[in-house]
Protein backbone atom coordinates (compact mmCIF):
# COMPACT_ATOMS: atom_id res chain seq x y z
CA UNK A 1 0.00 0.00 0.00
CA UNK A 2 1.76 3.35 -0.85
CA UNK A 3 1.50 6.34 1.47
CA UNK A 4 -0.76 7.81 -0.80
CA UNK A 5 -3.82 5.58 -0.32
CA UNK A 6 -3.51 6.69 3.36
CA UNK A 7 -3.25 10.06 2.42
CA UNK A 8 -6.87 9.77 0.53
CA UNK A 9 -8.56 7.61 2.88
CA UNK A 10 -7.15 10.08 5.63
CA UNK A 11 -9.11 12.44 3.89
CA UNK A 12 -11.89 10.64 3.82
CA UNK A 13 -12.28 10.23 7.54
CA UNK A 14 -11.72 13.69 8.08
CA UNK A 15 -15.16 14.42 6.35
CA UNK A 16 -16.74 11.77 8.61
CA UNK A 17 -15.24 13.16 11.73
CA UNK A 18 -14.77 16.90 11.41
CA UNK A 19 -11.89 18.90 11.13
CA UNK A 20 -11.18 18.88 15.39
CA UNK A 21 -11.12 15.54 15.97
CA UNK A 22 -9.12 14.53 12.47
CA UNK A 23 -6.52 17.11 13.68
CA UNK A 24 -6.19 15.33 17.21
CA UNK A 25 -6.19 11.99 15.67
CA UNK A 26 -5.48 11.11 12.42
CA UNK A 27 -3.23 13.69 10.98
CA UNK A 28 -0.43 12.97 13.44
CA UNK A 29 -0.31 9.66 11.80
CA UNK A 30 2.12 8.21 9.33
CA UNK A 31 2.21 5.78 7.09
CA UNK A 32 4.78 2.79 7.80
CA UNK A 33 4.28 -0.22 6.17
CA UNK A 34 1.13 -3.07 5.07
CA UNK A 35 1.56 -6.78 5.58
CA UNK A 36 -1.42 -9.27 4.74
CA UNK A 37 -3.35 -8.77 6.96
CA UNK A 38 -2.21 -5.62 9.00
CA UNK A 39 -1.69 -1.88 8.48
CA UNK A 40 1.36 -0.38 10.40
CA UNK A 41 1.18 3.23 11.11
CA UNK A 42 3.52 5.42 13.18
CA UNK A 43 1.73 7.58 16.55
CA UNK A 44 3.90 10.44 18.09
CA UNK A 45 2.71 8.51 21.80
CA UNK A 46 1.51 5.36 23.17
CA UNK A 47 -1.28 7.43 23.74
CA UNK A 48 -2.70 8.62 20.58
CA UNK A 49 -2.21 4.68 19.06
CA UNK A 50 -4.58 3.80 22.02
CA UNK A 51 -7.03 6.11 21.40
CA UNK A 52 -7.32 5.44 17.55
CA UNK A 53 -7.11 1.89 18.18
CA UNK A 54 -9.82 2.14 20.97
CA UNK A 55 -12.29 4.68 18.69
CA UNK A 56 -11.27 4.30 15.11
CA UNK A 57 -9.83 0.96 14.45
CA UNK A 58 -13.65 -0.38 12.39
CA UNK A 59 -13.46 2.68 10.57
CA UNK A 60 -10.37 2.28 9.14
CA UNK A 61 -10.20 -0.99 8.48
CA UNK A 62 -13.86 -0.63 6.70
CA UNK A 63 -12.13 2.33 4.64
CA UNK A 64 -9.47 -0.23 3.73
CA UNK A 65 -11.15 -2.96 3.02
CA UNK A 66 -13.20 -0.97 0.43
CA UNK A 67 -10.21 -0.83 -1.61
CA UNK A 68 -9.89 -4.53 -2.24
CA UNK A 69 -6.99 -5.26 0.63
CA UNK A 70 -7.18 -8.16 2.86
CA UNK A 71 -6.25 -5.66 6.23
CA UNK A 72 -7.84 -7.12 9.56
CA UNK A 73 -6.24 -4.88 12.41
CA UNK A 74 -3.43 -1.73 13.04
CA UNK A 75 -0.27 -2.23 14.30
CA UNK A 76 1.38 0.74 15.64
CA UNK A 77 5.37 2.17 16.35
CA UNK A 78 5.92 4.82 18.26
CA UNK A 79 7.92 8.38 17.82
CA UNK A 80 8.07 11.08 15.92
CA UNK A 81 7.22 11.18 12.35
CA UNK A 82 10.18 10.75 9.85
CA UNK A 83 8.46 12.73 7.75
CA UNK A 84 10.47 16.24 6.62
CA UNK A 85 7.37 18.09 6.65
CA UNK A 86 6.20 17.56 10.29
CA UNK A 87 6.82 19.75 12.45
CA UNK A 88 9.32 19.89 15.46
CA UNK A 89 7.19 19.66 18.95
CA UNK A 90 7.17 22.89 21.14
CA UNK A 91 9.89 23.16 23.09
CA UNK A 92 8.10 24.62 26.11
CA UNK A 93 5.89 21.80 26.38
CA UNK A 94 5.92 18.69 28.51
CA UNK A 95 6.72 16.17 25.51
CA UNK A 96 3.44 13.82 25.84
CA UNK A 97 1.10 16.83 26.00
CA UNK A 98 1.89 18.46 22.89
CA UNK A 99 1.96 14.95 21.50
CA UNK A 100 -1.26 13.75 22.34
CA UNK A 101 -3.49 16.43 21.44
CA UNK A 102 -4.49 17.58 25.30
CA UNK A 103 -2.07 20.94 24.73
CA UNK A 104 -0.93 21.34 27.99
CA UNK A 105 -0.28 25.13 29.27
CA UNK A 106 3.20 25.84 28.56
CA UNK A 107 6.12 25.73 30.67
CA UNK A 108 8.95 27.87 31.31
CA UNK A 109 12.68 26.22 31.04
CA UNK A 110 13.39 28.46 33.68
CA UNK A 111 10.91 26.72 36.58
CA UNK A 112 13.04 23.41 36.75
CA UNK A 113 14.55 21.46 40.07
CA UNK A 114 18.05 22.92 38.92
CA UNK A 115 16.64 26.50 39.55
CA UNK A 116 14.63 26.22 42.69
CA UNK A 117 16.67 27.53 46.15
CA UNK A 118 15.50 24.56 49.19
CA UNK A 119 15.53 26.65 52.46
CA UNK A 120 13.61 25.75 55.74
CA UNK A 121 10.31 27.32 54.49
CA UNK A 122 10.09 25.21 51.29
CA UNK A 123 12.15 22.43 52.20
CA UNK A 124 9.02 19.62 52.61
CA UNK A 125 7.03 20.73 49.50
CA UNK A 126 10.33 20.35 47.65
CA UNK A 127 11.27 17.36 48.91
CA UNK A 128 7.55 16.27 48.02
CA UNK A 129 7.23 17.55 44.51
CA UNK A 130 10.66 15.62 43.91
CA UNK A 131 9.02 12.43 45.03
CA UNK A 132 6.40 12.48 42.80
CA UNK A 133 8.47 13.74 40.00
CA UNK A 134 10.55 10.30 40.00
CA UNK A 135 7.46 8.88 38.45
CA UNK A 136 7.66 5.62 40.74
CA UNK A 137 4.75 4.00 42.19
CA UNK A 138 2.10 6.93 43.80
CA UNK A 139 2.77 7.26 47.64
CA UNK A 140 0.48 9.99 48.47
CA UNK A 141 -2.57 11.25 46.36
CA UNK A 142 -3.16 14.35 45.63
CA UNK A 143 -0.14 15.95 46.58
CA UNK A 144 -1.63 19.33 47.26
CA UNK A 145 0.73 22.72 47.45
CA UNK A 146 -0.93 25.73 48.84
CA UNK A 147 0.88 29.22 49.94
CA UNK A 148 1.10 32.64 48.99
CA UNK A 149 1.69 34.89 45.65
CA UNK A 150 5.08 34.33 45.37
CA UNK A 151 6.59 31.28 46.94
CA UNK A 152 7.15 28.72 44.66
CA UNK A 153 4.13 26.99 43.66
CA UNK A 154 4.08 27.01 40.50
CA UNK A 155 7.86 26.83 39.79
CA UNK A 156 7.41 23.17 41.82
CA UNK A 157 4.67 22.41 39.63
CA UNK A 158 6.25 22.74 36.18
CA UNK A 159 9.67 21.22 38.02
CA UNK A 160 7.88 18.21 38.61
CA UNK A 161 6.38 18.24 34.83
CA UNK A 162 9.87 19.19 33.44
CA UNK A 163 11.35 15.84 35.47
CA UNK A 164 8.49 13.54 34.52
CA UNK A 165 9.18 14.51 30.74
CA UNK A 166 12.81 13.91 31.38
CA UNK A 167 12.79 10.71 32.94
CA UNK A 168 9.15 9.30 31.98
CA UNK A 169 8.42 10.09 28.68
CA UNK A 170 6.14 7.25 28.61
CA UNK A 171 3.85 8.98 31.01
CA UNK A 172 1.09 11.42 29.78
CA UNK A 173 1.39 14.04 31.66
CA UNK A 174 -1.30 17.21 31.52
CA UNK A 175 -0.34 20.83 33.53
CA UNK A 176 -3.13 23.70 33.61
CA UNK A 177 -4.42 26.34 35.44
CA UNK A 178 -8.15 25.64 37.04
CA UNK A 179 -8.93 28.75 34.64
CA UNK A 180 -7.91 26.46 32.08
CA UNK A 181 -9.49 23.54 33.16
CA UNK A 182 -12.63 25.43 33.79
CA UNK A 183 -12.57 27.16 29.70
CA UNK A 184 -12.12 23.80 27.81
CA UNK A 185 -15.21 22.40 30.15
CA UNK A 186 -17.52 25.30 29.08
CA UNK A 187 -15.92 24.59 25.38
CA UNK A 188 -16.94 20.59 25.38
CA UNK A 189 -20.44 22.16 26.87
CA UNK A 190 -20.86 23.80 23.83
CA UNK A 191 -19.22 22.04 21.16
CA UNK A 192 -21.41 19.08 22.92
CA UNK A 193 -17.89 17.01 23.03
CA UNK A 194 -18.43 16.34 26.46
CA UNK A 195 -17.69 12.88 26.70
CA UNK A 196 -14.63 13.52 24.51
CA UNK A 197 -13.43 15.85 27.21
CA UNK A 198 -14.40 13.27 29.97
CA UNK A 199 -12.65 10.75 28.03
CA UNK A 200 -9.43 12.50 27.36
CA UNK A 201 -8.86 14.14 31.19
CA UNK A 202 -9.40 10.51 32.60
CA UNK A 203 -7.07 8.83 30.18
CA UNK A 204 -4.07 11.23 31.34
CA UNK A 205 -0.99 9.37 34.28
CA UNK A 206 -0.38 12.53 35.66
CA UNK A 207 -3.13 15.76 36.31
CA UNK A 208 -2.00 19.04 37.09
CA UNK A 209 -4.22 21.77 38.14
CA UNK A 210 -2.60 24.82 39.40
CA UNK A 211 -4.33 27.33 40.97
CA UNK A 212 -7.23 25.61 41.93
CA UNK A 213 -9.47 28.12 44.02
CA UNK A 214 -10.50 29.72 41.14
CA UNK A 215 -13.34 26.80 40.86
CA UNK A 216 -14.61 27.13 43.77
CA UNK A 217 -18.17 28.75 43.51
CA UNK A 218 -18.58 27.44 39.78
CA UNK A 219 -20.69 24.24 40.63
CA UNK A 220 -20.72 22.69 37.08
CA UNK A 221 -16.65 22.69 36.65
CA UNK A 222 -16.60 21.71 40.12
CA UNK A 223 -18.72 18.94 39.23
CA UNK A 224 -16.51 17.72 36.84
CA UNK A 225 -13.24 18.30 38.70
CA UNK A 226 -15.01 16.43 41.13
CA UNK A 227 -15.51 12.90 38.60
CA UNK A 228 -12.22 14.14 37.11
CA UNK A 229 -10.47 13.61 40.78
CA UNK A 230 -12.49 10.32 41.63
CA UNK A 231 -11.53 8.67 38.54
CA UNK A 232 -8.24 9.46 38.07
CA UNK A 233 -7.60 8.36 42.04
CA UNK A 234 -8.99 5.06 41.29
CA UNK A 235 -7.00 4.04 38.56
CA UNK A 236 -4.00 5.15 40.77
CA UNK A 237 -3.01 8.03 38.85
CA UNK A 238 -0.79 10.88 40.00
CA UNK A 239 -2.82 14.08 41.03
CA UNK A 240 -0.95 17.46 41.91
CA UNK A 241 -2.88 20.55 42.91
CA UNK A 242 -1.65 24.19 44.15
CA UNK A 243 -3.55 26.82 45.80
CA UNK A 244 -2.90 30.12 47.76
CA UNK A 245 -4.34 28.63 50.58
CA UNK A 246 -5.55 25.07 52.42
CA UNK A 247 -8.26 23.38 50.71
CA UNK A 248 -10.08 23.70 53.84
CA UNK A 249 -10.03 27.68 53.66
CA UNK A 250 -10.94 28.17 50.11
CA UNK A 251 -14.38 29.67 50.05
CA UNK A 252 -17.27 28.43 48.02
CA UNK A 253 -14.90 25.05 47.20
CA UNK A 254 -17.76 22.22 47.97
CA UNK A 255 -16.98 20.25 51.85
CA UNK A 256 -16.29 16.92 49.01
CA UNK A 257 -14.04 18.38 47.25
CA UNK A 258 -12.44 20.04 49.94
CA UNK A 259 -12.36 16.72 51.74
CA UNK A 260 -10.67 14.83 48.88
CA UNK A 261 -8.21 17.26 48.64
CA UNK A 262 -6.93 16.85 51.92
CA UNK A 263 -7.09 12.45 51.75
CA UNK A 264 -3.28 12.95 50.23
CA UNK A 265 -0.68 14.97 51.12
CA UNK A 266 -1.21 18.82 51.91
CA UNK A 267 2.03 20.99 51.93
CA UNK A 268 2.76 24.71 52.99
CA UNK A 269 4.94 26.97 51.46
CA UNK A 270 5.62 29.58 54.18
CA UNK A 271 6.22 32.93 53.77
CA UNK A 272 10.56 33.09 52.77
CA UNK A 273 12.44 33.87 55.40
CA UNK A 274 16.23 35.88 55.34
CA UNK A 275 18.37 33.24 54.75
CA UNK A 276 15.90 32.24 51.76
CA UNK A 277 15.59 35.28 50.01
CA UNK A 278 19.64 35.98 50.22
CA UNK A 279 19.83 32.48 48.53
CA UNK A 280 17.61 33.18 45.69
CA UNK A 281 19.16 36.77 45.20
CA UNK A 282 22.17 35.16 44.82
CA UNK A 283 20.93 32.57 42.37
CA UNK A 284 19.69 34.89 40.45
CA UNK A 285 22.20 37.03 40.77
CA UNK A 286 24.41 34.06 39.09
CA UNK A 287 22.10 33.48 36.34
CA UNK A 288 21.45 37.21 35.20
CA UNK A 289 25.60 37.21 35.11
CA UNK A 290 25.39 35.49 32.15
CA UNK A 291 22.72 37.38 30.46
CA UNK A 292 24.17 40.88 31.35
CA UNK A 293 27.94 40.08 31.53
CA UNK A 294 29.72 40.34 34.57
CA UNK A 295 28.37 43.34 36.55
CA UNK A 296 30.12 44.52 40.06
CA UNK A 297 27.82 44.39 42.98
CA UNK A 298 29.33 45.91 45.98
CA UNK A 299 29.34 43.84 49.46
CA UNK A 300 25.89 44.37 51.42
CA UNK A 301 23.64 45.05 48.30
CA UNK A 302 21.86 41.32 48.09
CA UNK A 303 21.81 41.38 52.06
CA UNK A 304 20.05 44.96 51.86
CA UNK A 305 17.45 43.39 49.21
CA UNK A 306 17.05 40.40 51.08
CA UNK A 307 16.40 42.36 54.46
CA UNK A 308 14.10 45.08 52.82
CA UNK A 309 12.04 43.15 50.03
CA UNK A 310 9.73 40.41 52.14
CA UNK A 311 6.94 40.59 50.28
CA UNK A 312 7.41 37.95 47.40
CA UNK A 313 10.11 36.22 45.75
CA UNK A 314 8.49 37.31 42.07
CA UNK A 315 9.47 41.03 43.43
CA UNK A 316 12.65 40.45 44.70
CA UNK A 317 13.70 38.87 41.10
CA UNK A 318 12.42 41.74 39.50
CA UNK A 319 14.11 44.41 41.42
CA UNK A 320 17.38 42.52 41.08
CA UNK A 321 16.91 42.39 37.39
CA UNK A 322 16.21 46.09 36.92
CA UNK A 323 19.21 46.78 38.89
CA UNK A 324 21.39 44.78 36.45
CA UNK A 325 19.75 45.89 33.29
CA UNK A 326 20.37 49.42 34.74
CA UNK A 327 24.04 48.75 35.52
CA UNK A 328 24.78 47.33 32.48
CA UNK A 329 22.75 50.63 30.39
CA UNK A 330 24.96 52.97 32.37
CA UNK A 331 28.00 51.10 32.76
CA UNK A 332 28.00 51.62 36.49
CA UNK A 333 29.00 49.16 39.72
CA UNK A 334 25.78 47.90 41.71
CA UNK A 335 26.07 50.06 45.20
CA UNK A 336 23.68 50.92 47.96
CA UNK A 337 23.40 54.20 46.34
CA UNK A 338 22.38 53.14 43.36
CA UNK A 339 19.93 50.72 44.79
CA UNK A 340 17.80 53.36 47.04
CA UNK A 341 17.69 55.80 43.52
CA UNK A 342 17.29 52.96 41.37
CA UNK A 343 14.53 50.80 43.43
CA UNK A 344 12.94 53.86 45.39
CA UNK A 345 9.68 52.83 44.22
CA UNK A 346 9.68 49.10 45.07
CA UNK A 347 11.31 49.76 48.52
CA UNK A 348 8.65 52.06 49.42
CA UNK A 349 5.82 49.43 48.71
CA UNK A 350 8.04 46.89 50.66
CA UNK A 351 7.97 48.74 53.86
CA UNK A 352 7.03 45.70 55.79
CA UNK A 353 3.47 44.94 55.28
CA UNK A 354 2.33 42.29 57.50
CA UNK A 355 -0.67 40.27 56.40
CA UNK A 356 -3.87 39.13 58.30
CA UNK A 357 -2.81 35.69 57.07
CA UNK A 358 1.18 35.67 57.64
CA UNK A 359 -0.48 36.42 61.17
CA UNK A 360 -2.80 33.78 61.27
CA UNK A 361 -0.05 31.23 60.28
CA UNK A 362 2.75 32.59 62.44
CA UNK A 363 0.30 32.52 65.62
CA UNK A 364 -0.60 29.21 64.84
CA UNK A 365 2.91 27.76 64.44
CA UNK A 366 3.76 29.48 67.72
CA UNK A 367 1.23 27.82 69.90
CA UNK A 368 1.29 24.72 68.08
CA UNK A 369 -2.47 24.72 66.83
CA UNK A 370 -3.60 23.97 63.58
CA UNK A 371 -4.63 26.54 61.41
CA UNK A 372 -7.84 25.45 60.23
CA UNK A 373 -9.03 25.41 63.99
CA UNK A 374 -8.21 28.80 64.29
CA UNK A 375 -10.14 29.75 62.13
CA UNK A 376 -12.93 27.38 62.58
CA UNK A 377 -15.68 27.14 65.32
CA UNK A 378 -13.97 25.37 67.65
CA UNK A 379 -13.80 28.15 71.16
CA UNK A 380 -11.80 25.45 73.77
CA UNK A 381 -9.08 27.64 75.48
CA UNK A 382 -5.90 26.06 73.45
CA UNK A 383 -7.79 27.37 70.08
CA UNK A 384 -9.76 30.77 71.32
CA UNK A 385 -7.10 32.14 72.81
CA UNK A 386 -4.30 32.34 69.88
CA UNK A 387 -7.65 33.33 68.15
CA UNK A 388 -7.89 36.42 70.11
CA UNK A 389 -4.04 37.12 70.23
CA UNK A 390 -4.20 36.84 65.78
CA UNK A 391 -7.63 39.11 66.37
CA UNK A 392 -5.57 41.62 68.20
CA UNK A 393 -2.04 41.53 66.19
CA UNK A 394 -3.63 41.76 63.29
CA UNK A 395 -5.64 44.87 64.38
CA UNK A 396 -2.48 46.54 65.60
CA UNK A 397 -0.15 45.87 62.81
CA UNK A 398 -2.90 46.07 59.62
CA UNK A 399 -4.29 48.60 58.23
CA UNK A 400 -7.26 46.37 57.60
CA UNK A 401 -10.65 47.18 59.29
CA UNK A 402 -12.63 45.35 61.92
CA UNK A 403 -15.18 43.63 59.07
CA UNK A 404 -12.21 42.80 57.26
CA UNK A 405 -10.66 40.71 59.72
CA UNK A 406 -13.76 38.82 60.29
CA UNK A 407 -14.29 38.24 57.35
CA UNK A 408 -10.63 36.22 57.31
CA UNK A 409 -11.04 34.78 60.50
CA UNK A 410 -14.32 32.83 59.07
CA UNK A 411 -16.38 34.93 58.29
CA UNK A 412 -16.97 36.24 62.05
CA UNK A 413 -18.34 39.43 62.95
CA UNK A 414 -16.37 42.45 63.63
CA UNK A 415 -18.14 42.62 67.19
CA UNK A 416 -16.07 39.07 67.71
CA UNK A 417 -13.13 40.61 66.68
CA UNK A 418 -13.49 43.93 68.94
CA UNK A 419 -14.07 41.49 71.87
CA UNK A 420 -11.24 39.34 71.13
CA UNK A 421 -9.09 42.29 71.12
CA UNK A 422 -9.65 43.83 74.23
CA UNK A 423 -9.61 40.98 75.72
CA UNK A 424 -6.36 40.54 74.99
CA UNK A 425 -5.43 44.19 75.78
CA UNK A 426 -6.69 43.64 79.15
CA UNK A 427 -4.62 40.31 79.74
CA UNK A 428 -1.63 42.09 78.19
CA UNK A 429 -2.08 44.71 81.42
CA UNK A 430 -2.18 41.54 83.82
CA UNK A 431 -0.33 38.53 82.60
CA UNK A 432 3.06 38.38 81.99
CA UNK A 433 2.90 35.56 79.28
CA UNK A 434 0.45 37.07 77.30
CA UNK A 435 2.54 40.20 77.53
CA UNK A 436 5.55 38.30 76.27
CA UNK A 437 4.04 36.67 73.46
CA UNK A 438 2.44 39.29 71.90
CA UNK A 439 6.14 41.07 72.30
CA UNK A 440 7.49 37.75 70.62
CA UNK A 441 5.23 37.57 68.26
CA UNK A 442 5.17 40.98 67.05
CA UNK A 443 9.20 40.94 66.60
CA UNK A 444 8.63 37.93 64.68
CA UNK A 445 6.54 39.16 62.32
CA UNK A 446 8.20 42.65 62.04
CA UNK A 447 11.83 41.13 61.39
Amino acid sequence: MAAELWAGISDELRQEMGNSNHKSWIEPLEYVEISADSLRLRAPSRFVGDWVKRNYHDQIIAHLQKTGLGVKRLDFEFGPAHSPSAAAPEPARPRAASDDGLQSAPLDAKLCFENFVVGKPNELAHAAARRVAEGAEVTFNPLFLYGGVGLGKTHLMQAIAWELQEKRPDLQVLYLSAEQFMYRFVQALRDRQIMDFKNLFRSVDVLMVDDVQFIAGKDSTQEEFFHTFNALVDQNKQIVISADRAPGEIKDLEARISSRLQCGLVVDLHPTNYELRLGILQRKAALFSQSYGSITIDEGVLEFLAHRITSNVRVLEGALQRLFAFSSLIGQEVTLDMVQDCLSDILRSSERRVTVEEIQRKVAEYYNIRLSDMLGPKRTRTIARPRQVAMYLSKELTSRSLPEIGRRFGGRDHTTILHGVRKVEEMSGSDTQIREDIELLRRLLES
